[in-house]
């Protein structure tokens, strides 16, 4: 610890999976053959039809600084997407938009959060939950789950852990790492529980939304009892291959959405004003313009599963939505491998990236140290050599 930094910054977590990421990088300019397999991008290009209109904001002009909370024709384009896809009925004075989703959700953690609050993280949860949680001096409680349990936690399980203390929950469906997509039914009986503790706010994170398999993705503020605790949170990087160009945006009960208003006025300000003309024509789209992508996610998704089923001791689940797959690989704990005592997932992890260059991402730092994240946001080639790579090394353990 450096003692000329401050305590937050020095109990501040790094990014697990951006530091695989970098630690991937680092070895393929050494000339390491790496796949990488560590971060949930979209392989795909940007559509051209937000490109050109990305075009047309430059020769138009839109240099200046935007308003903080984003441009008003494009708060009321966020809610026509919401009434659209969701069901959801919001104002543009009810709407934010950030520089991508990981700030939408920070915003939020620290407009509402106090030292002390406890905050309930449904586990495996998304790496950045937790360290903005920490950020804001409050307390991560997390509930667990198991493959075995398809990473969803029960009723049960969140009556047990609400405390007078509780202050806010993380929803995240489809789920990053896991892809599980909680139902309507599995929602509504969570959201029976907490119905009961109307102290406890609701941040719904649903950036994977538009990448499903089976069905749609329900928005938990379309209970009429959990409108107006409920945050809903999305952004544009993995539906429409934008992940550079950071936008996200939330809809929330209007004087939350004043206090991030707030928060982003004394940190970024408004947003890229290019960003914000081109995703007016992105939200404007109908979802049926991206849809390629998602057919070929599925199709990869079927693919990795059936090349991973082959591996003996990967425990695999199907996810429903998101591009991850989220293995219980716990059976090789306690086993030596080419000379390497793997005594976790991070063990593990990085047994992958030293001996076959496959980087992926340890369970530890989503609250699930059994497992193991692998995005399958990349070619089918890489893919089909990754796992092959990962089995010829595992044959036989």
């Amino acid at each position: 610890m450096n003692t000329s930094l401050s305590n937050r910054i020095n109990n501040l977590p790094v990014s697990a999976t951006l530091a695989m990421a970098a630690l991937g990088r680092t070895l393929k300019e050494q000339g390491k053959d790496i796949i990488s397999l560590s971060l949930g991008e979209p392989d795909f290009n940007t559509p051209d039809f937000i490109k050109e209109a990305a075009k047309q904001a430059i020769d138009d002009n839109y240099n200046s600084y935007s308003p903080v909370n984003g441009y008003l024709d494009l708060r009321q384009a966020v809610c026509l997407k919401f009434k659209r896809d969701n069901n959801l009925n919001y104002t543009p004075e009810q709407i934010v938009v950030s520089t991508g989703a990981k700030q939408s959700l920070a915003n939020v953690v620290l407009a509402i959060v106090n030292p002390g609050d406890e905050v309930l993280l449904p586990a495996p949860y998304w790496v950045s939950y937790d360290a903005m949680v920490n950020l804001a001096e409050g307390v991560s409680v997390e509930i667990p789950s198991s493959i075995d349990t398809d990473f969803k936690i029960t009723p049960a399980q969140l009556e047990a852990a609400i405390t007078p203390k509780t202050k806010l929950i993380f929803f995240n469906s489809p789920n990053n790492p896991s892809g599980s997509v909680y139902s309507k039914e599995e929602y509504r009986a969570l959201a029976d529980v907490l119905a009961k503790h109307p102290q406890i706010y609701i941040i719904s994170d649903e950036i994977y939304e538009h990448i499903m398999y089976n069905g749609t993705a329900f928005s938990f503020a379309a209970f009429d009892d959990m409108y107006d605790r409920t945050i809903t949170v999305n952004g544009l990087s993995k539906a429409f291959a934008m992940t550079g160009w950071r936008l996200g945006y939330i809809g929330a009960p209007a004087f939350i959405a004043k206090a991030c208003t707030k928060m982003q006025g004394q940190s970024t300000s408004g947003t890229n004003s290019i960003t914000q003309r081109a995703a007016i024509i992105a939200l404007e789209a109908p979802v049926s313009s991206i849809s390629y992508m998602v057919d070929e996610f599925k199709r990869r998704r079927d693919l990795v599963y059936q090349l991973l089923s082959e591996i003996n001791g990967f425990k695999l689940n199907m996810p429903d939505g998101a591009f991850y797959f989220f293995p219980d690989v716990s059976y090789f704990f306690g086993k030596t491998i080419k000379g390497k005592l793997i005594k976790n997932s991070f063990g593990f992890s990085m047994l992958l990236l030293e001996d076959v260059y496959v980087a992926t991402v340890s369970g530890e730092s989503f609250g699930a140290p059994d497992c193991l994240r692998m995005s399958y946001a990349t070619s089918e080639a890489q893919l089909r050599e990754a796992v092959s790579r990962m089995k010829t090394l595992l044959d036989g353990i």
